[in-house]
């Protein structure tokens, strides 16, 4: 029986266009995800390095690009947060029926925006949601690593056989799922968090 759900953000609850970023980078000269952008990207989504460094690193492989610019393409893959996802969060934790964890791989940047965004009352009614609210950065780890499941499964006394996570990326449910926790790779396009019940009942 289902007592924990975990949440990814991304995709789940606020939308995304996740090849955003590579087409307003390409005015620079971005060409591909070479190993040195995808460690520096890992570095900043770890909380490894700060803002100002990721900035400054990314500035020295795309010298055409301004602070303004990075930030802008930076930030173009955060969409919208539909608010019948928002309401939906809000019913299921005013039924207190299962304990409500947010897992999210992002970043400083990142989450500024979604805050700005979303607005200050809107981000916290969002947040009010869960018992905890894990970001990679703030927490220094990353899906997939087994590592940050373990994190969180620890720190809240949670058994991974009750436990339900969501997450978009099927890397990311199948580290999980490793660790014995019951996985919805949700497919989007195609499925909605809405239809969370259904899956649950499914388990």
């Amino acid at each position: 029986m289902i007592e924990n759900i975990i949440f990814d953000f991304g995709d789940v609850f606020i939308n995304l266009d996740k090849q955003a970023t590579a087409r307003e980078m390409q005015v620079f000269g971005f060409m591909n995800l070479t190993p040195d952008l995808e460690t520096l990207f890992i570095a900043y989504e770890k909380g490894l390095i700060t803002t100002e460094d990721f900035l400054d690193k990314t500035n020295q492989l795309f010298p055409k690009a301004s602070r303004l610019d990075l930030i802008h393409a930076w930030n173009s893959i955060i969409l919208d947060f539909p608010e019948k996802r928002l309401k939906f969060i809000e019913k299921l934790a005013d039924e207190k029926e299962y304990r409500l964890f947010l897992l999210s791989n992002t970043n400083e940047l990142h989450i500024k925006f979604v805050q700005e965004r979303m607005g200050e009352e809107r981000y916290k009614r969002f947040k009010n949601c869960f018992e905890k609210f894990y970001l990679s950065h703030q927490i220094n780890l990353r899906k997939p690593e087994a590592a940050i499941f373990e994190y969180v499964l620890n720190s809240n006394n949670l058994n991974a056989e009750k436990t339900f996570f969501i997450d978009d990326s099927k890397v990311h449910t199948s580290a999980a799922a490793e660790l014995g926790i019951t996985c919805w790779n949700l497919k989007v396009g195609e499925e909605d968090i809405l239809d969370l019940n259904t899956k649950i009942l499914k388990c």
